[in-house]
């Protein structure tokens, strides 16, 4: 069985301290991504959504399942998932670099094992859009808050 890869980028005006500011706040993601609800399963060590956390998050009739597998301040966020999906071995990360001419570059890989053999592209395909529409939303969004704290300022 082939790994899959899935990658996506996005820019946004708001520097990397408000994109990750909303990487690590889950209650933010339904506002900004195709997440219809967020609970907090368990706390992670040292703090509310430290690594070892677990986002619940549910889209339509999918449940997932996000630990927190690694956190660096303004430059990465990353997990694990597990779901009702026919994927194994899934892990997330999202890079945030200063882009040229100001701003962050948006950088978020998915990469998983299919469960099922032969099923991998499929599952690609079907996953690709749905994190495509999280890494836009989460520019947009990270745009528009760093639009109101400058109106605000």
């Amino acid at each position: 069985m082939a790994r899959q890869r899935i990658e996506h980028r996005a820019t946004t005006t708001a520097d990397p301290a408000t994109v990750y500011a909303l990487l690590r706040d889950g209650a933010t993601w339904p506002e900004w991504a195709p997440i219809d609800a967020f609970e907090l399963e368990r706390e992670g060590a040292g703090e509310r959504e430290g690594v070892g956390a677990v986002r619940v998050l549910r889209s339509g009739r999918v449940t997932g399942r996000d630990t927190i597998s690694e956190l660096v301040e303004n430059r990465r966020f990353a997990y694990t998932h597990e779901s009702s999906l026919p994927v194994k071995n899934y892990r997330g990360a999202v890079d945030l670099d200063p882009a040229d001419g100001g701003g962050t570059a948006i950088r978020w890989v998915s990469e998983f094992d299919p469960k099922i053999p032969g099923t991998g592209a499929l599952v690609r395909r079907a996953l690709d859009g749905f994190i495509a529409k999280v890494v836009s939303g989460l520019a947009v969004r990270a745009t528009a808050d760093a639009a109101a704290g400058r109106a605000a300022a």
